[in-house]
């Protein structure tokens, strides 16, 4: 069984993220998608909050599994027994990052691979950072998030 594992913040997840995942089973039996908890970034949503949605967006596939984690990426990959990373691409200064950690986790683990998938064209302008400054002026995630994310998007920023 090819297995894979997709990590990110979410903070929210969007349609690229779900897009990545969704392409992500084309090649993979399984998806591991994976919230990191970064105590020192400052997230919109609760590590639970965020593995809430992504269970509620991706119920339908069996395929995956969604789970967060604290610390290196490759020790996590180590306890869930996986060697693939499987990571979004949606411009070059992504690539130029993800290139970085790639070649870091291959030296903290010579059986890690990194898989770069480029995001589909239509959502190639999307982050989560647009997607917040977009709902907390007001804007629609119409195109961006599913609407279950900017219910939960827009009572957040609310509150603050």
């Amino acid at each position: 069984m090819k297995i894979a594992l997709c990590p990110g913040s979410f903070d929210p997840p969007t349609d690229g993220h779900i897009n990545i995942i969704d392409r992500g089973l084309r090649i993979f039996d399984k998806i591991i998608v994976a919230v990191a908890i970064n105590r020192s970034k400052k997230a919109v949503f609760e590590p639970e909050e965020r593995v809430a949605m992504l269970r509620e967006l991706l119920k339908d596939k069996k395929e995956i599994e969604i789970d967060s984690f604290e610390g290196l990426l490759v020790d996590y990959c180590r306890k869930k027994k996986i060697s693939t990373i499987l990571r979004g691409i949606r411009t070059v200064s992504d690539y130029e990052y993800e290139l970085q950690m790639s070649l870091a986790n291959r030296i903290l683990n010579p059986d890690i691979e990194t898989i770069f998938m480029m995001t589909e064209g239509r959502y190639s302008h999307i982050s989560s950072s647009i997607i917040k400054e977009v709902i907390a002026f007001g804007g629609s995630g119409n195109g961006m998030i599913h609407s279950l994310v900017e219910k939960k998007l827009k009572e957040k920023l609310r509150k603050k």
